[in-house]
C-alpha cells in the first residue's frame, strides 16, 4: 500500500510517501517539506528516491495550496515518483491532541474531526493545523482514506492517579484539565523497537524512554504501556527544552504576571517560546549552539546543559520509583541521538542501578546502539526514532481493515 504520511504545522507541510508492504518493508518514495505557508513567498523542498533534490519558490496561501504542491511534486516527470495521483491509497496524519477521547488511531471521519476541532484548546498551535490537513487532502483527494494518528493516544493507559492533578475536580469535569503527554507516537515506536534490539520481552518489561530535542519528554512504559510521562496537559510540562521552561512552580506565573504586568497571552509566550536553553543559558534554543558556548567557558550556557542533565537523572529516577526497577533506558530524538556527553553524563549517575556504560560504544553513531556493557543489570541504548513509520504502519492496517 502506498501511504502518503502528512505532518501538518501552522505554516509548514513536512511528508514522506511510503510504499508499505508490511510493518518491516517497505521502500522510503519520497520526502519533503513546505514551508512559509500563509505567507507571500513560500517554498516546496522535494527529495524523491534516487533523484535529485527538487526546490520551488510559490505562492501558498494555506494547506490546499500546499498538499496540491506536494502532489505535483510527485507527478513531476523528472523529480517525481508517481504516474498517477490514484497510486496514493490513503493519507496518513500526524495529530497533536485526541483528548481522553482518542486511545488509538483513527480512521477520519466526521466524529474524529469533531474530536481534533474540540481539543484545539488544548492544542491551539497544532490541532488547527492538523484539521485543516485533513480537509485539504479531502479537497485534493476525495476518494482516498485518510487515518489520524494522534501524539496523546499512547498516553491514554496511565492510570488516573498519574494523570489526575490536585485540583478541584469540577475543573477536570468542566474542561478536561489533567495530564494528557506528548511525542507518544515516538515513545511508542522506540520502546517497542528497543524490546527488541535489547533482547527484552516488550510485555513483561520495564522501559523509561528519553524522547530529547528541541521539545522533550521521558515517559515510563511498563509492558508495553505508557504509565507516566512529563508532559502535562500541554507540552509544556517537564524537562527544560528548547524554548519551554518545562516544570516550574505555578506561583511563578502568577508573581511574574503581577511585578511584569504580563497577560496570560503573554506569559504564554514566555514559557513556550523564550525559556528553556533559550532563556536559561542566552545563547540559542539549539543544542548544539549552547554546547559550543558552554565549552568556550559561557557561564549561562554550561548552567542550561546542567539543568537539563539533572532534569533527565532526575525523572529516570522517578520512573525507577514508580515502576520498582528498569530493564531498558532509550534515548532517542534530534539530541538522544546525537550528544555522547550528554548521554554519558545521565549514565554517569545510574551507578546504583547496577548500570555499566560502554563509554566507547558511546562514541559512535548509529541508529540502534546498545550503551551498555554485557554485565550491566539495566541496559541503555540509542533507537532512532522513526515517527512517519508508525503514522503508515497504522494507517495501512486500519485501511485495510475498514475494506474487508
Amino acid at each position: 500500500m502506498i501511504v502518503l504520511v502528512l505532518n501538518c504545522g501552522s505554516s509548514s507541510l513536512k511528508y514522506q510517501l511510503l510504499d508499505m508492504k508490511d510493518d518491516e518493508v517497505y521502500d522510503l518514495l519520497a520526502k519533503g517539506l513546505v514551508e512559509r505557508i500563509g505567507m507571500d513567498c513560500g517554498l516546496v523542498r522535494h527529495q524523491a528516491a534516487g533523484k535529485e533534490r527538487y526546490e520551488r519558490e510559490m505562492p501558498v496561501p494555506d494547506h490546499t495550496v500546499a498538499v496540491k504542491a506536494v502532489l505535483e511534486a510527485m507527478l513531476d516527470k523528472e523529480y517525481g515518483v508517481l504516474s498517477t495521483l490514484e497510486d496514493i491509497e490513503a493519507v496518513g496524519h500526524r495529530v497533536l491532541h485526541g483528548g481522553s477521547e482518542i486511545v488509538c488511531s483513527k480512521l477520519v471521519d466526521s466524529h474524529v474531526e469533531a474530536v481534533i476541532e474540540k481539543c484545539c484548546d488544548l492544542g491551539p498551535l497544532h490541532n488547527p493545523a492538523n484539521l485543516r490537513g485533513i480537509r485539504a487532502v479531502r479537497e485534493v483527494l476525495p476518494d482516498v482514506p485518510q487515518v489520524a494518528v494522534f501524539d496523546t493516544a499512547f498516553h491514554q493507559t496511565m492510570p488516573a492517579y498519574s494523570y489526575m492533578y490536585a485540583l478541584p475536580y469540577e475543573y477536570y469535569e468542566k474542561y478536561g484539565l489533567r495530564k494528557y503527554g506528548f511525542h507518544g507516537t515516538s515513545h511508542r515506536y522506540v520502546s517497542a523497537k528497543g524490546a527488541r534490539f535489547a533482547g527484552i520481552d516488550l510485555n513483561h518489561s520495564k522501559i523509561i524512554t528519553c524522547h530529547l530535542g528541541n521539545g522533550s519528554s521521558i515517559s515510563a512504559v511498563e509492558n508495553g504501556k505508557c504509565i507516566d510521562t512529563t508532559m502535562g496537559l500541554t507540552p509544556l510540562d517537564g524537562l527544560e527544552m528548547g524554548t519551554r521552561c518545562g516544570a516550574i512552580d505555578p506561583a511563578v506565573v502568577t508573581y511574574i504576571m503581577q511585578k511584569e504586568g504580563k497577560t496570560p497571552q503573554e506569559m504564554d509566550v514566555l514559557m513556550n517560546k523564550k525559556s528553556g536553553l533559550l532563556g536559561l543559558g542566552g545563547v540559542s534554543s539549539d543544542m548544539r549552539d549552547t554546547s559550543a558556548a558552554a565549552n568556550e567557558g559561557n557561564p549561562r550556557a554550561k548552567l542550561a546543559l546542567k539543568k537539563l542533565t539533572h532534569d533527565i537523572i532526575k525523572y529516570i529516577g522517578a520512573y525507577v520509583a514508580e515502576m520498582n526497577g528498569v530493564d531498558l533506558i532509550v534515548f532517542t530524538g534530534g539530541i538522544g541521538e546525537n550528544n555522547p556527553r550528554l548521554r554519558r553524563r545521565v549514565a554517569d549517575n545510574l551507578s546504583y542501578l547496577g548500570v555499566r556504560f560502554d563509554y566507547e560504544a558511546n562514541e559512535h553513531k548509529a541508529d540502534e546502539m546498545l550503551l551498555t556493557l554485557p554485565d550491566s543489570a539495566v541496559k541503555m541504548a540509542v533507537i532512532a526514532t522513526n515517527e512517519e513509520l508508525v503514522i503508515a504502519r497504522d494507517t495501512m492496517h486500519i485501511v485495510l481493515a475498514s475494506q474487508e
